[in-house]
């Protein structure tokens, strides 16, 4: 591992290797044994094509490859090979795979069989479809019985399923270019899968109205298949090439940049007590306190963030996990209490009733649970003159589909994280993608309702689809983990300033992308690529956006927003590279002083433009 790789991700662990398979106009990557980024003529068709298998409790279970085959002629390629998947019970389920490519299709099949009775929440096919330019525009669905539907993809976020029973959809991938996707062998239907911030519409195997786990019995075959056909006009124009240099402009609003919270945790009080003056370099205003009775958490804790707002002046939002235990009353009076004994001055408190952390899929029953009108009404008896939001301690998938009333709380909050279903670099930084059409669906639902997200970060600080999230020793990038080693690393920096970029000019109040101490904060600990006990590069990041706290913001247009997103304020431009390319960027205008950001080395400009580095942060100052 080179040092300049640890200190861009922050990890030994490296992403696996893909291979290109081209044929004529049609392109794809091969990772995995799965296909990425189907292409024609540039244009993205599909995001991806993946054969994948969940256990009954929707973990992954990892294929092993054997027997790969590859072919690959001037307009035709095939792949072959053998995958074998392994229930925790030891059952192995054994697929024959085949891919082809040609200039016109191509086509990815699977036939398999277990070894033994194999218990999987899905087996089969999942397929990814891009969001830019799709999202609003017409779609055909054929359903199993031949009918046809002519709809619409989703503009705003679907919270539950936008297509069900689905045989084929047809869409326009750009001018002059269709796309006509098949689903053979079983039912499937689709989701939106920016409810959790994923670039993409997921298109799946099997309806999840249907009893899971399931029985995939010993020696029952089965076969599925998905075929990608795709018609283009000659005069179809090629995508953008990705050598062109990037292109910004500024559009100036009347919109300010919300101020800058940092969460609290119970378990780092001594590290966050330690640490203090970060909150001051980072220009934080409010500090969001998690407290979670079913987790053990009592008076020690608000002692603690009683002492940390005493010394840092900050405003506290409490953020309480209500177990609804006992009479909503009495239950609210108890924790008024408690904040009183401790000493802790709350400029708000944020109420979520426990149970409503955890997901109900489509399907599902809803657990038992008071009325969000009883709960917030308890909240403003217990705790009279104070501001109460609402909304959820998990992510915006279950805000959007248990939503709150609006007018019974004075704000709206929940968090995001980019890791639920993949973890890879590319899917991370495509969540921005999807973090856009969040806010928007949220501000279509809640109107000007004064907007809180956070703390937000890479890693999942709860899991709300199981028992618990996934622990990573060995730092690897794998889903719904609880530390994530790009936190860590210029990576993590760059998703800070992204999400940052992306929410700029959405009107939110606070925004928190961080926590102050652990694994999601501020400091570094030992192993990572910064010294010890000093600071994160995200954290450099932070304090320009503790800077802008308050001030009009532009919006920052750019030609590749998949690849340079940014935000600006005055004479002030913040700009990210989302990928691992360096990137060329052609400036608006000739700066003063061109710097980067996590390390405040100056830049030197050449023809009115700079190059940012791999997931690079450069601020310009015209």
């Amino acid at each position: 591992m080179s040092e300049a790789t640890f200190h861009l991700y922050g990890t030994a662990a490296r992403e696996p290797e893909s291979l290109l398979l081209a044929a004529g106009d049609v392109s794809v990557d091969l990772q995995n044994g799965n296909l990425r980024a189907l292409r024609f003529r540039g244009h993205e068709v599909l995001r991806g094509i993946a054969f994948l298998v969940r256990d009954k409790d929707w973990g992954t279970c990892t294929a092993t490859i054997s027997d790969l085959h590859v072919a690959e002629r001037e307009h035709h390629f095939v792949l072959r090979y053998r995958a074998r998947f392994t229930a925790p019970s030891g059952a192995n389920l054994d697929c024959d795979i085949s891919i082809s490519g040609d200039p016109q299709s191509v086509t990815f099949s699977a036939d398999c069989v277990s070894d033994a009775d194999f218990e999987t929440a899905r087996a089969g096919f999942v397929v990814l479809h891009p969001v830019v330019g799709i999202a609003g525009e017409p779609v055909e669905v054929r359903h199993s019985d031949g009918s046809l539907e002519d709809a619409r993809w989703p503009d705003e976020i679907e919270p539950w399923q936008p297509f069900k029973d689905i045989a084929a959809l047809t869409h326009c991938v750009a001018p002059g270019i269709v796309a006509t996707t098949e689903f053979v062998g079983d039912v499937f239907e689709m989701e939106d899968q920016r409810n959790w911030t994923d670039g993409s519409f997921k298109t799946y195997v099997r309806p999840l109205a249907l009893p899971w786990p399931y029985l995939v019995c010993k020696n029952e075959a089965f076969s599925q298949r998905i075929a990608v056909t795709i018609k283009a006009d000659g005069a179809a124009a090629p995508a953008i090439k990705s050598s062109d240099p990037v292109t910004i402009s500024l559009v100036p609003t009347n919109i300010r940049f919300p101020a800058l919270g940092i969460g609290l945790r119970p378990e780092c009080l001594e590290y966050e007590l330690a640490s203090l003056p970060v909150l001051k370099t980072v220009g934080a205003e409010h500090l969001i306190a998690h407290f979670d009775p079913g987790a053990g958490d009592g008076l020690a804790a608000l002692e603690g963030y009683a002492t940390i707002a005493a010394r840092s002046g900050l405003k506290v939002t409490l953020e309480l996990a209500v177990p609804c235990a006992m009479p909503l009353e009495e239950e609210m009076r108890g924790f008024a209490a408690l904040v009183d004994r401790a000493g802790l001055k709350l400029d708000t408190l944020f109420v979520c009733p426990s149970v409503d952390r955890q997901s109900t899929p489509p399907g599902s029953v809803w657990p038992e649970c008071p009325d969000l009108s009883d709960i917030y009404a308890a909240a403003r008896a217990a705790f009279p003159g104070l501001r109460i939001g609402g909304g959820m301690m998990s992510y915006f998938t279950e805000l959007n589909r248990k939503r709150v009333p609006a007018d019974l709380v004075d704000y709206i909050s929940h968090t995001t994280s980019p890791i639920v279903h993949a973890a890879d670099d590319l899917s991370v930084m495509q969540s921005f993608e999807a973090l856009r059409y969040v806010v928007g669906t949220t501000r279509a639902v809640y109107g000007d309702k004064s907007y809180r997200i956070g703390p937000s970060t890479i890693a999942m600080r709860q899991n709300p689809y199981g028992s618990a999230t996934k622990d990573n020793p060995s730092a690897s990038r794998i889903p719904m983990a609880n530390i994530d080693p790009r936190h860590n690393g210029q990576f993590g920096a760059g998703f800070t300033l992204a999400y940052a970029a992306t929410v700029a000019s959405m009107g939110l109040d606070v925004l928190t992308l961080s926590t102050l101490a652990g694994s999601f904060g501020l400091i570094a600990g030992k192993g990572e690529p910064t010294p010890e006990g000093e600071l994160r590069p995200l954290a450099r990041v932070l304090s320009r956006l503790g800077a802008l706290a308050g001030r009009e913001v532009s919006v920052v247009e750019t030609s590749r927003p998949d690849a340079v997103l940014g935000l600006a304020a005055k004479e002030r431009l913040l700009m990210v590279n989302i990928t691992p390319d360096a990137q060329r960027v052609a400036l608006p205008a000739v700066p003063r002083v061109v710097s980067l950001i996590t390390t405040g080395d100056e830049y030197r400009v050449q023809d009115e433009g700079v190059v940012l580095p791999p997931y690079g942060c450069v601020e310009v100052v015209f």
